[in-house]
């Protein structure tokens, strides 16, 4: 991501929005978090941030996502209205102040069909995009995402693909690196590769809910304690993973957005399929989902560790130590039953 080529055709996103109606007006988009945090340098984005006025105490995603648009140029972004926090409606107004073209987009309160489809045609005609063009793009994207749920079945069921590759393949989802073709022949061969390799148990199946963590080599550090990360909640999504029919179905189920409730349903459907030994739940700092960390450690019946981190940098010491002592919990508690 460090050598991203821009142009009057490509559009930010802050999060993950309908990209089947970007694609088929002939845009690009460019998941601006992904930039940010696939840096060689993210806290640089940071620090642009901060200089021009960002508080020290926001959110570091938000203020990566702002240097980001300002190192790049980037001259239309588009930002969650609704379904995502707060801090996303004021970075739309600081950008559209320094000549940002800002469009939103929202994903109503309590999944209203109704709404969304609203929503989603509405965004369709700010592209010039007609129902037609959205299903047959669907279509196309559909065939990616299926390579995507491809790799991810070689990570839970077969243990050829490590968590840290499953994240990597299931994040771009998001945008497909602006080239769909591209990022799906790129696929085909990491797939036609892994299924070659030999299966690698570990002693340990975790999964990692909560928003995509920001702290470098998060999946490995849990993966050197003899765990493989099976599920990845938010990743995951981005996928697409169920099978739908419509864009208004397929964003409807799409639980990112959404309240709580319909996350920890599809974590714990997720656990009677691969069996998690235990959860660890990502908080962001200074983020409102931290609030939901609670019910999440209340609803589901596997051990939870929560982990909170600030700004990008290596999984620090402290944290380390408390992966060991979760695990350890978790080899106690097996040799108990």
């Amino acid at each position: 991501m460090a050598n991203v080529v821009v142009d009057e055709k490509t559009v930010g996103i802050t999060a993950t929005v309908p990209s089947e109606i970007i694609f088929a007006a002939g845009w690009r988009p460019l998941d601006l978090n992904n930039v940010f945090i696939t840096s060689d340098d993210p806290a640089r984005y940071i620090e642009i941030a901060e200089r021009r006025g960002f508080p020290s105490n926001l959110c570091a995603w938000i203020k990566g996502i702002y240097g980001v648009v300002t190192e790049l140029g980037l001259r239309t972004v588009v930002g969650l209205t609704q379904g995502d926090c707060s801090n996303t409606l004021a970075l739309m107004e600081v950008l559209s102040s320094e000549g940002v073209e800002t469009i939103g987009f929202a994903y109503p309160h309590g999944r209203d069909p109704l709404a969304l489809r609203g929503e989603l045609e509405r965004f369709q005609r700010r592209f010039g995009v007609t129902n037609e063009q959205a299903a047959r793009m669907k279509e196309r994207l559909d065939a990616v995402r299926s390579l995507i749920h491809d790799i991810d079945a070689l990570n839970w069921r077969d243990a050829k693909v490590s968590g840290a590759e499953s994240f990597l393949w299931h994040i771009s989802t998001s945008d497909f690196a602006g080239d769909f073709d591209s990022y799906a022949a790129r696929a085909r061969l990491f797939l036609d590769e892994a299924k070659l390799r030999p299966g690698v148990s570990r002693r340990f199946r975790l999964a990692v809910t909560g928003i995509p963590p920001i702290a470098n080599g998060f999946h490995a550090a849990l993966e050197s304690f003899d765990a493989r990360v099976v599920f990845d909640e938010i990743p995951r999504q981005f996928s697409m993973p169920y099978p739908t029919r419509t864009l208004t179905e397929q964003y409807a189920r799409f639980t990112y957005p959404y309240d709580v409730f319909g996350r920890i349903e599809d974590i714990a459907s997720a656990s009677g399929q691969r069996r998690f030994d235990g959860i660890v739940h990502y908080v962001q700092s200074f983020c409102y989902r931290g609030i939901e960390a609670r019910l999440i450690s209340e609803s589901l019946d596997v051990p939870v560790l929560t982990l909170e981190f600030d700004r990008p940098g290596p999984v620090d010491g402290r944290s380390r130590t408390r992966i060991e002592a979760f695990m350890e919990m978790l080899e106690a508690r097996r040799d108990r039953v």
